[in-house]
């Protein structure tokens, strides 16, 4: 199981590396958020992967997993949701005044001069 989060893990990241270097600004969005799916899969796999434990300490329960990693989990859920709707409406916002979606703000060279 562990070798299989840690699979997920670097296939987001690698795709979500490759997608913030691309020149447009929808592909960067997307890499941003693989990304912060890449960190918040980490981030729950750090509490380590134990089945059919209860996560609050009960009586008469010896073992239990540790609820941190979960509230880190989704408070980065929140955080993340609320900077790609940002960067989106940045995007926007910016092929609007540009007329492109380059990163740099370059035109196509297919589309002639601006």
């Amino acid at each position: 199981m562990e070798m299989l989060v840690a699979s997920a893990i670097g296939l987001l990241t690698a795709a979500g590396i490759y997608l913030c270097l691309r020149g447009r600004t929808f592909p960067v969005v997307l890499g941003l958020a693989m990304l912060s799916y890449a960190i918040n899969v980490f981030l729950f796999s750090m509490g380590r992967l134990i089945v059919d434990r209860p996560p609050i300490y009960q009586k008469g329960v010896d073992a239990y997993t540790d609820p941190l990693p979960q509230a880190l989990v989704l408070t980065a859920i929140v955080i993340s949701f609320g900077m790609t709707a940002l960067v989106v409406v940045l995007a926007l916002r910016t092929y609007l005044e540009t007329g492109t979606d380059h990163v740099d703000g370059t035109p196509d060279e297919r589309d002639g001069p601006a």
